[in-house]
């Protein structure tokens, strides 16, 4: 009832309903349109990422990382020095490759998504930070391979970076082994695969469950593999493969695990030497090999620790097991023969 000598009209009531429904309406319309604008587009919504828009920062982020390795490579100023000395007691190398290569590939991924996690091999000082963005623009190729943006809460994100990868080899001026990766895991696991040969230009990439530009080989030799391995942290590696699959094995020793992982795909138009399997028997670091365990596992391959047990990609520590990639091939086979041989030797 209205207070006593206010009269209300019927008709000013009518107005001021019609005027508050359309208030809620423009307020209701505008966040769906938002919101659908949002899921269009896979804008980041609060703490939320779009792993499209991430996979298109890693390419981003691997070829700006090429360019500055190529150009010092070709400078021939290298600046090398050893930052240390692996668990084999050789020369960890450090070149002015890496670090500009890891300003450039750090920066924008930190700038562009500042809400997740970033390891990357080498460290990225206060005096390293640049103004450098991502400019929002999906590649044509990633959007018509991965069709839907694919939304995943920014703390389950890992992001891990290799601006140089085979830097000993780069050092020796054998180019061809050299790649940058990028490497994107939610949950530990890996999802967002990115290896760039910065010599060649070519560039591998690859989601789970969502596509890939690259492609396995049609057939893989599982009686008599060829079995690629590192050149320059073999351990006693060779030896294993040699009395696991015979001393007639075809072995193949290499640098870089992004040129490694490489080799077990279709490759033939690429400079790529091919195996059929990968092993490591020592410590190896995980931006070494995130970014070809999740390639591998977007077209069906497996990369695991000697055990078979998958390698977690969380924290910033390395991994201890040693490592076994295939695909195309019976993989659990091939970790219950690698055993046998290990355990008996």
């Amino acid at each position: 009832m209205a207070p006593m000598g206010i009269r209300l009209s019927p008709l000013g009531i009518g107005v001021f309903c019609l005027l508050g429904l359309g208030v809620l309406y423009h307020v209701y319309s505008g966040f769906l349109t938002w919101r659908f604008s949002t899921f269009l587009l896979g804008e980041r919504t609060g703490d939320m990422v779009d792993l499209r828009e991430l996979l298109a920062v890693a390419v981003r982020a691997a070829e700006l990382g090429g360019v500055e390795v190529k150009t010092v490579r070709e400078s021939n100023k290298l600046n090398e020095n050893s930052k240390g000395k692996t668990r084999e007691g050789a020369d960890e190398m450090m070149t002015q490759g890496d670090l500009l290569s890891n300003k450039k590939m750090a920066n924008l991924i930190k700038n562009s998504f500042p809400g997740v996690q970033v390891n990357s091999e080498e460290h990225l000082g206060e005096d390293d930070k640049e103004g450098i963005y991502w400019d929002h623009v999906i590649p044509n190729e990633i959007k018509e391979i991965v069709k839907n943006p694919k939304l995943v809460p920014s703390e389950s994100i890992t992001i891990w970076i290799d601006p140089l990868d085979a830097t000993q080899e780069y050092t020796e001026n054998l180019v061809n082994y050299v790649t940058t990766m990028v490497c994107v895991a939610v949950n530990g696991k890996p999802i967002i695969g990115v290896i760039h040969k910065p010599f060649t230009g070519y560039t591998a990439w690859a989601m789970v469950d969502g596509g890939s530009n690259t492609k396995r080989r049609a057939s893989y030799n599982e009686k008599t593999p060829t079995v690629i391995f590192s050149r320059s942290h073999s351990g006693a590696v060779k030896e294993v493969i040699l009395r696991t699959f015979g001393n007639q094995t075809k072995t193949i020793a290499a640098g870089g695990a992004g040129y490694k992982v490489l080799s077990l795909l279709d490759m033939t138009s690429n400079e790529q030497e091919s195996a059929d399997v990968y092993i490591h028997n020592t410590y190896i670091k995980k931006w070494d090999i995130c970014a070809g365990n999740a390639i591998l596992s977007a077209l069906g391959g497996q990369m695991t620790n000697l055990k078979g047990e998958e390698i977690v990609y969380t924290g910033s520590d390395g991994n201890e097991g040693g490592l076994l990639a295939s695909i195309g091939l019976d993989h659990n086979a091939l970790v219950e023969k690698l055993a046998l041989k290990i355990s008996s030797k």
